[in-house]
């Protein structure tokens, strides 16, 4: 039962109203926007869909379909701190949200993502489809840098996740058929239109049957150490340094990298090894696009992918055998992990005359290597979408 029939069967009667946000993918620049590196991104056309109606007395009332128990909160009493549960995204967004606007109406809603939980930025999802709604029934307005600032709140602060902006800002800012290219430092972003001559592609997403959260995994402890990294690099050369959770690597130019990062100890150099070089393969990677280069761009994400595994030294084994068999698979441009990679999915830019055979392929060959994920396995093909602004504009 899909949540629009959840709705109706609960409430017995149509929503008033429905929100959606479309999932993402970074093919280049991952783990740089805390960094304030430059990431590039698309929303793709699956995303999470929430069907609600005001409730004017303040309540808000929130089922999920991929988790048990309903939520259940008032947006002026909503508890200061995190309850352990999938609905401690939305407790935060509203407390982000009545901290810019007061609330006075609430919300019944039902929830649902149309795709497994993991590395698509489900919860930066679900939460800005939930502000959206929220908004609405209050007849708020936010720009474009609030909703993401209010979405990012509530996931840092409140959630407790050192996350960037890299999520929010692709599901707000990213339109179809364009690239998001975005510095993370100054905010400043372009849209690059797909060029006539390029060569067809489409976005498949690999799940490996694994689910995952970033509250639970290893994602804070590689943000310090990248910012460790950064710290001592600006110890070593003389450079001003403030507090710790101040520290980017993004302040620190290449040249006292390259320089003094033999001193580093290896962890952190490798943290940073990622970085510095994932900076670079984010610029080359937009004008490989600008140029219609669709190919060049895939060998960057592919490469993205080998300094994730073994700089940053994320992945699962699941994850890492979805990437080594993308590889070496005839039609497929580029990819790597979507997201952190901590469990969850790969994502992969491929030719579309070699769709079936790709998605044969991966399929036989990862499940002959983690039979039990028999079921739990799954791909789509997807394709690029107007974020959550641009389609609430139409």
């Amino acid at each position: 039962m899909n949540a629009l029939q959840t709705f109706r069967e609960i409430y017995h009667r149509d929503p008033q109203y429905s929100a959606f946000t479309p999932y993402r993918i970074c093919p280049l620049g991952a783990h740089s926007d805390h960094n304030l590196g430059k990431i590039t991104g698309f929303a793709i056309n699956k995303g999470v869909r929430m069907y609600y109606d005001a409730k004017h007395n303040g309540i808000i009332e929130i089922q999920s379909l991929q988790f048990p128990k309903r939520a259940q909160w008032h947006s002026a009493e909503t508890p200061a701190e995190k309850q352990n549960d999938w609905a401690d995204y939305l407790r935060g967004a509203t407390i982000a949200l009545a901290s810019r606007r007061p609330l006075a109406c609430g919300i019944c809603g039902i929830i649902e993502g149309e795709l497994p939980i993991g590395g698509l930025s489900s919860s930066a999802a679900v939460i800005l489809t939930f502000l959206s709604a929220l908004c609405r029934v209050n007849g708020i307005t936010l720009s474009e840098t609030e909703l993401i600032d209010a979405a990012l709140e509530a996931e840092t602060k409140y959630v407790g996740v050192s996350v960037g902006r890299l999520d929010q800002s692709c599901e707000v800012y990213c339109r179809k058929d364009r690239l998001l290219y975005m510095d993370m430092k100054d905010g400043s972003l372009e849209t690059i239109p797909k060029s006539p001559g390029m060569k067809p592609f489409e976005i498949a997403v690999f799940f490996s049957g694994l689910e995952r959260s970033l509250a639970g995994s290893k994602f804070n402890m590689r943000v310090d150490e990248a910012r460790s990294a950064a710290y001592a690099l600006k110890a070593f050369s003389g450079m001003e340094y403030g507090k710790f959770g101040d520290t980017n690597l993004r302040d620190v130019p290449v040249e006292i990298y390259n320089e003094y990062k033999n001193r580093l100890p290896e962890t952190w150099r490798r943290r940073a090894e990622h970085w510095y070089s994932e900076f670079a393969r984010v610029e080359a990677g937009a004008e490989a696009w600008r140029k219609g280069d669709v190919e060049a761009f895939g060998r960057l994400s592919f490469e993205s992918g080998r300094s994730s595994i073994y700089n940053w030294e994320t992945g699962s084994p699941e994850l890492i055998k979805l990437y080594e068999i993308m590889t070496r698979t005839d039609g497929i441009y580029g990819g790597r992990f979507s997201g952190a990679g901590f469990k969850g999915c790969c994502m992969a830019l491929i030719d579309p005359a070699y769709r079936e055979s790709i998605l044969e392929k991966v399929e036989k060959e990862y499940l002959a290597a983690f039979p039990a994920l028999a079921g739990k396995y799954s791909a789509c093909i997807c394709s690029t979408e107007d974020g959550i602004k641009a389609r609430n504009e139409k």
